[in-house]
């Protein structure tokens, strides 16, 4: 019998050199029945055929429209699908992975029906042996972290283990949980988007894991990150969307206005956080388009 076909599922927006690597990486992959679609987003580096030239048995969709990492993620995905995917890797263009992470992840998936969803062991780039993401978790007041982040590994997640949402620069998705809960929700366009997707699958039944032994290496988020005020625009709006579409209860949305209230405040009136006026901008704004209802790409 075949193993499951897995198709991965990669966004491109003029980063040419990091896609060339991990779409080398893959290529390296010790699962054998695997394809790649590369979804390139109006890239102006030459990516395009610089993909074509070195792999060329790599499937290319060129979008007409930037709809964000959810909405753009979402044209290959229902492409994988209608190529039969059992399994869809939604992957982040700047990593790397292991050559048995995706052997790994599958044998973990695929040891229970009820598994919908698993991930790998996210480590820093830069930063080979230290911790990105070992899974999230969720508190009750719908706070989110990732277990281990910027932990030196030293085994301390050495077992699969079941968590609540799977970093989105890498998460492998198993076919009927598409088919059930649907795609990435599009109004997110950016951020909270995997969050809200691990969320409805585990609502319908779905077991969520975080596998260890599956290694990547992901560039983006650094210790030293420093998001943007598009960031904070993105991060304010969508978790309050999320609130919503999952009717949380009275206790988290108070918590969350608080400490929304509470930081634009101090962004506002404090002077060592006046370099933060662009992020108070983004977080009022974030609030406001809420309350109006608009979603998608944020207008400025």
């Amino acid at each position: 019998m075949a193993p499951p076909l897995i198709v991965t599922v990669l966004l491109n927006t003029s980063r040419r050199e990091d896609t060339l690597a991990a779409l080398a990486s893959l290529e390296q992959s010790t699962y054998d029945n695997h394809r790649v679609i590369v979804l390139d987003n109006s890239s102006t580096d030459g990516s395009v055929e610089a993909i074509h030239s070195a792999f060329p048995s790599v499937q290319i969709i060129e979008l007409e429209e930037n709809l964000g990492y959810a909405g753009n993620n979402n044209v290959g995905i229902k492409a994988a699908l209608a190529q039969s995917a059992e399994w869809v890797f939604v992957l982040n263009e700047d990593t790397i992975i292991a050559n048995d992470c995706l052997t790994t992840l599958i044998e973990a998936g695929e040891s229970n029906p009820k598994i919908g969803i698993v991930g790998p062991m996210v480590y820093h780039h830069n930063e080979p042996n230290v911790i990105q993401s070992a899974g999230g978790k969720m508190g009750r007041n719908w706070q989110t972290w990732h277990l281990g982040q910027n932990e030196q590994d030293q085994g301390q997640f050495e077992l699969v283990h079941e968590v609540e949402w799977i970093s989105g620069c890498a998460i492998l998705v198993r076919r009927e949980v598409i088919e059930q809960v649907g795609m990435l929700d599009e109004r997110f366009f950016y951020y909270w988007e995997e969050i809200e997707w691990s969320l409805r699958a585990q609502e319908a039944g779905w077991r969520i894991l975080h596998v260890p032994q599956a290694k990547l290496w992901h560039k983006g988020v650094q210790r030293d990150y420093q998001p943007s005020p598009s960031v904070t625009y993105y991060a304010t709006r969508n978790h309050f969307l999320m609130l919503a579409k999952h009717r949380a209860h009275l206790m988290a949305w108070i918590a969350v206005w608080a400490q929304t209230l509470r930081t634009l405040v101090s962004w506002s009136i404090k002077p060592k956080w006046r370099s933060m006026r662009p992020h108070r901008d983004a977080m009022w704004q974030g609030t406001l388009d809420f309350l109006r209802r608009r979603w998608g790409m944020r207008q400025v």
